[in-house]
This record gives C-alpha cells, sequence and structure tokens, in this order.
C-alpha cells in the first residue's frame, strides 16, 4: 500500500520503519530533516514538504503536540490538500478538544480520520509490540488494520468518535505517572532506611507489582538511568497537562494529577530536559535530601 508517514521522532521512526519493512510503499516527512536519512537507507521516499507525503492511499502522523499538528494540518494547509477519501491516521497524543476540532475538520473537508494513539516505548515500537487505540468509523479502521498491524501487537477499538481513543491515552499516561510518582516515593522511604532502590523495587515488581509498566520503570529508577528518554520529561509534563485539562471540561477532579505535575514540573526547574520522566525518582529523593543523608 502507498503511504506516508510524517512526524519521525523516537516513536514515529520505528512505527514507520516497520510499514517499510512490511512491504509498503512508504514516504516521509519531517521538519527536522536528518531523522528521515535511517528510513531512506531502509528504502523510504524522502520528500521536502508535508503535503508530499500525503500523496498516498493513507497518511500516519506522530506529531510531539497540539501545536505541531495545528501548525502543520491547519495552519500549514495539509489537510486543504489532500484527496478526499485519503485516510489520516494520527498517533500523536492530543488534547481531547483538538482531538474533537480535528474530527470536525477532516469530516468537512471528506477526509477519512481514524484517532490511533500507542501504548508503548521506543524499543516497543521498534519490535512492532504496540498496543494500538483505534477510534473511527469501523469500516476505516478495518480498511488501515493490516497496517496498523504491522506496527503493534493489539488493536483496541474504542469506538465511532475519535477523541474517545485520546482519553484512554491520557487516561493511561496519567495511570503511569502515578506508577513512577508512588515508586519514587516509596523508593525514597526505603533509601532513608538504608534499603537500596533495586533492592526494594525487585521485591515489589516480583509480588506485589509485579506488572510490564512497573518492571520497566523500576529498572530505570534502580539504575537511575534517565537517559536515553524513552518518554521525555516535558512531554510527560504535557501528558498530564492534558489529563487535567480534560478532567476540568467535564468538572472530574485529579487530585493526584495535581501532584503529579508539580514533581514534573520541580523536575522540568532542576534543569531535566533529555531526560526519562521516571526522574521524578529524583524529585523524591532530593525532597528527602537523601545525598546529605547517605554521605
Amino acid at each position: 500500500m502507498k503511504v506516508g508517514f510524517i512526524g519521525l521522532g523516537a516513536m514515529g521512526s520505528a512505527m514507520a520503519s516497520n510499514l517499510i519493512k512490511a512491504g509498503h510503499d512508504v514516504t516521509v516527512w519531517n521538519r527536522s530533516p536528518g531523522a528521515t536519512e535511517p528510513l531512506a537507507s531502509l528504502g523510504a521516499k524522502v520528500v521536502r514538504s508535508a503535503d508530499r507525503a500525503a500523496q498516498g492511499e493513507v497518511l500516519f502522523s506522530m506529531l510531539a503536540n497540539d501545536q505541531a499538528m495545528r501548525d502543520v494540518l491547519l495552519a500549514g494547509g495539509l489537510l486543504d490538500g489532500m484527496d478526499q477519501g485519503t485516510v489520516h491516521v494520527n498517533h500523536a497524543t492530543i488534547s481531547v478538544a483538538l482531538a474533537k476540532e480535528l474530527a470536525d475538520e477532516h469530516a468537512t473537508r471528506g477526509i477519512q480520520y481514524v484517532a490511533a494513539p500507542v501504548f508503548g516505548r521506543p524499543d516497543v515500537a521498534a519490535a512492532g509490540k504496540l498496543n494500538i487505540l483505534a477510534a473511527g468509523k469501523p469500516m476505516i479502521i478495518e480498511r488501515v488494520r493490516p497496517l496498523l498491524e504491522a506496527m503493534g501487537s493489539r488493536i483496541w477499538p474504542m469506538g465511532d468518535a475519535p477523541e474517545r481513543a485520546n482519553v484512554v491515552k491520557i487516561a493511561g499516561n496519567f495511570m503511569l505517572g502515578a506508577a513512577i510518582e508512588s515508586m519514587a516515593e516509596a523508593s525514597a522511604l526505603a533509601r532513608a532506611h538504608g534499603v537500596s532502590a533495586a533492592d526494594f523495587l525487585e521485591v515489589m515488581t516480583g509480588t506485589l507489582f509485579a506488572a510490564p509498566a512497573y518492571q520497566g520503570y523500576a529498572r530505570l529508577i534502580a539504575a537511575q538511568r534517565y537517559k536515553p528518554a524513552g518518554f521525555a520529561l516535558p512531554l510527560g509534563y504535557k501528558d498530564i497537562g492534558l489529563a487535567l485539562t480534560a478532567a476540568d471540561a467535564l468538572r472530574v477532579p485529579l487530585p493526584l494529577a495535581g501532584l503529579l505535575r508539580d514533581s514534573l514540573l520541580e523536575a522540568l526547574a532542576a534543569g531535566d530536559e533529555d531526560v526519562d520522566w521516571s526522574v521524578m525518582a529524583e524529585v523524591a529523593a532530593r525532597r528527602a535530601r537523601l545525598d546529605e543523608r547517605e554521605l
């Protein structure tokens, strides 16, 4: 199938590479051209503008945030230049408000739209084992299912309204943030009493919390390995903000989300940018002044 892919960060690049490996004719574009080079070596066609990547049957996008989506799709005129009948599959984690707006903008132009945010870090994306949420018209989701299956291990239908997939993604990331914060604070407590984070988290993730999300982030916290970032701190801060905004719109109290936002903001204020959001463990350690205790 002839497809385009725009937005080639760590996740987008890994996903596009799997489409190429599955034998599809893939055209790629990225605002920073250097990211296209590895995909070109795999056989992708590189173009200099987003609209040139939207000439196939399906366009995939994995842009960073709401502003990037607006800049490229709306202000940049990409939607206006797409042919009616083209399917746009958007993998980005965006606000519920923008998700609804994009659904309307696509419908007005006769462009089919599927919201398909994903769960999984770059290594999972590279292995083609993402969990992909999919919301939109069932017949359109079925049309693109073979493409989604090239990138993921399971497709989770979320109904006809595209914003439903985005709500699930935002709520899921909120739960991940809560898991990291709980491990960060509990590890600080254990360390203050002479138990290493590695020993404590090995027990927890081997017993009460033997789940992939806890186990994966526990390894990062135990090793204090926050680079390279699988999910960068600014993105985590953005997603918790999206959860709070979505909650505010319908008056859903999320007191824990406010705490998470403050922890992430504290990490950002300390100068942490290009690190994984599990660096919240360092915030908990600083609050407890563990470095002073352990000298």
